[in-house]
């Protein structure tokens, strides 16, 4: 695993991370595919060792899922022959943390929390952020935190950060519908900017599919560089005959 991709890891952890043969397994209690995949511990395996990894999801009640990262063309194509298709493209962003915290956000539009509000919590949910992740923030080590948004007098968003060595990385960020394209997720990514400026960190990462367009918009509008980028293979499981 990268440097960056490593770091990330312990701000949105799995519940379960265990070695078997020549992969690093996870157990992510439903909360996504970072938390759920599958990745190579080093290079020295086979592909009849691919059966040691799928045994491990089905026994963890998931279907079998890698995470593909740059440079692993021969896992990428083993996966491919066995049935597994492409999913979720990601591409991670960074930058200095000084870029993103030039700018304030606007007055009493953000508001630094932890524990999380129950409204938080709520509008998450409503996203399709749900308990599951919601345990993924929960279990992250500190410095952690989660910045409200508000606008008209509502609460209108959200986004989680945390902190590993000099990188704080943000994730789930979350604006309702009624409020989007006012400015609120640019107020956010400047309230996590300014946060983690003050937990000691050098740069802002965050990951995004690159189905996202207005993610990816945004990310480069702030002049965030991707700086590394992974894929997932899911099984697709083979179709029962019909009787």
């Amino acid at each position: 695993m990268t440097e960056w991709l490593n770091l990330m890891e312990a701000t949105w952890p799995a519940a379960r991370r265990w070695q078997a043969g020549p992969w690093i397994l996870r157990d992510g209690k439903g909360g996504g595919g970072r938390v759920s995949a599958t990745t190579a511990a080093h290079d020295n395996w086979s592909e009849g060792d691919i059966a040691i990894a799928e045994a491990a999801h089905h026994g963890s009640g998931q279907v079998p899922l890698f995470m593909v990262r740059d440079g692993e063309d021969r896992l990428d194509a083993a996966l491919a022959a066995r049935g597994y298709a492409l999913h979720d493209p990601v591409d991670l962003f960074m930058a200095p943390v000084s870029r993103l915290a030039a700018e304030a956000p606007r007055r009493l539009t953000t508001f630094a929390i932890w524990p999380m509000l129950a409204i938080m919590r709520d509008h998450w949910t409503e996203a399709g952020i749900g308990p599951e992740r919601i345990a993924v923030m929960e279990r992250a080590a500190a410095p952690k935190t989660t910045i409200l948004g508000r606008l008209e007098d509502r609460a209108a968003g959200g986004v989680f950060a945390a902190v590993n060595g000099n990188v704080a990385y943000v994730h789930a960020l979350h604006v309702l519908p009624g409020f989007r394209r006012k400015g609120l997720a640019r107020d956010l990514m400047r309230a996590a900017a300014q946060w983690a400026a003050a937990h000691g960190a050098q740069s802002l990462a965050l990951p995004v599919t690159r189905a996202n367009d207005a993610g990816q918009g945004l990310y480069r509008s702030f002049g965030m560089e991707v700086v590394d980028h992974y894929h997932y293979r899911r099984l697709i499981p083979a179709e029962v005959p019909a009787a």
